[in-house]
């Protein structure tokens, strides 16, 4: 089922999200929903407060290549292990910021742990895009949004066009 994605500034787009402790047939098929919405936005990850559900759970498909195998991931509890002192800078979009851009900068690499949809223990290292997108979408579950790595004034201009969003979708 397709969800609703949240508008920033929303109050819980900016919460501390709680930890999974157990997994249950609700919350796989709150991840299944969420990787159904991701997919329909379009986007390439999606965090559950997003979706107003303040859980520490993750979905992401950096894969978007034609003809290439897409590669769903539920992450439940994800944690950055290890970061590397290697920087990138990638141009940075968010689903609860439509249409708005920015560069910004993160370790290139990163290991992460979590619990996958089958509750089994699990640790990959991503690159490139695919460290860009898990720490995105990590930052969210700590109530950070990409913009708030943005210059007060850019982050102030962004946050200005989202109320102008909210208020234009309120009238439609």
């Amino acid at each position: 089922m397709k969800r609703s994605i949240l508008i920033h500034p929303d109050p819980r787009l900016k919460k501390l999200c709680d930890p999974v402790a157990d997994l249950s047939d609700d919350l796989r098929k709150l991840a299944d929903d969420m990787l159904e919405t991701m997919y329909d936005a379009p986007g390439i990850g999606l965090a559950a407060p997003q979706i107003g559900v303040l859980n520490r759970l993750i979905v992401l498909d950096c894969t978007k290549e034609e003809g290439e195998t897409p590669r769903p991931l539920m992450m439940f509890n994800p944690e950055v292990v290890s970061s590397s002192d290697d920087l990138n800078v990638y141009e940075e979009g968010c689903l609860s910021i439509p249409d708005q851009y920015a560069e910004v900068t993160r370790p290139r690499e990163v290991e992460v742990a979590w619990m996958d949809q089958n509750g089994n223990a699990r640790q990959e290292v991503f690159d490139g895009l695919w460290a860009t997108c898990v720490q995105h979408e990590i930052d969210h579950l700590d109530g950070k949004l990409f913009i708030d790595y943005l210059k007060p004034l850019k982050r102030q201009m962004i946050t200005r066009k989202m109320q102008k969003l909210k208020r234009e979708r309120a009238r439609a």
